[in-house]
């Protein structure tokens, strides 16, 4: 793999339909790395000045809000128990936790769980079961999106402007450098959940 064929890729047309379709279905599968593909092609716009940076954006962004409003109708369809996956281990857990406070803490919910393996799929399908109003949970829905998005291409152009001149070793290091931001933040969101949990008035 040289410079050339990272120029190839990042010229092609296939990159950024690519990328929403990975977004989407992180919504489902939290396996998925769609963080770390947009921060790699952060990185990759940084050192290459393509795929653009608002096609981007707006892919991951977009991916987001479909993806989670996929889940939040499968929610709203069909409940939080159908699924034996939906009753057992971590999955069954976030959803305890979403369903417990999706109404009095949408829009924390909404935003942090973005961040957050099992919390995204969890919160968004309780947001549907639970009957969150439509005109309340999109706009955090796009708002969180279009955050999240930003975050993660500004993480890979930090990274690729650091090593402009070798867009492989960006793109390369702005991956580790996702997985640890991700984990650094998954840490937060718990123990600020956990704060709020044993606070006298976190049930009010």
């Amino acid at each position: 793999m040289d410079a050339a064929w990272v120029a190839g890729l990042a010229a092609s047309p296939w990159l950024v339909p690519a990328l929403f379709a990975l977004v989407v279905g992180d919504a489902f599968l939290v396996v998925v790395p769609s963080e770390t593909a947009v921060v790699a092609l952060g990185a990759l716009w940084a050192t290459e000045g393509a795929p653009p940076l608002l096609a981007i954006v707006l892919a991951a962004a977009a991916g987001a809000v479909v993806g989670d409003g996929l889940c939040y109708l499968i929610g709203r369809r069909i409940g939080l128990d159908r699924w034996r996956w939906q009753r057992e281990g971590r999955a069954a857990a976030a959803i305890a936790r979403a369903r417990a406070t999706v109404h009095r803490r949408t829009a924390v919910l909404v935003f942090t769980a973005r961040y957050v393996p099992f919390a995204r799929i969890a919160v968004n399908l309780a947001a549907g079961a639970g009957r969150v109003p439509l005109r309340r949970y999109l706009p955090l829905s796009l708002a969180a999106g279009i955050a999240w998005a930003l975050y993660n291409v500004g993480v890979g152009a930090i990274v690729g402007s650091a090593f402009r001149d070798t867009p492989l070793v960006a793109v390369a290091v702005s991956i580790p450098v996702a997985i640890a931001l991700g984990l650094l933040v998954d840490r937060m969101v718990a123990g600020l959940d956990a704060r709020t949990a044993s606070s006298p008035d976190g049930d009010s």
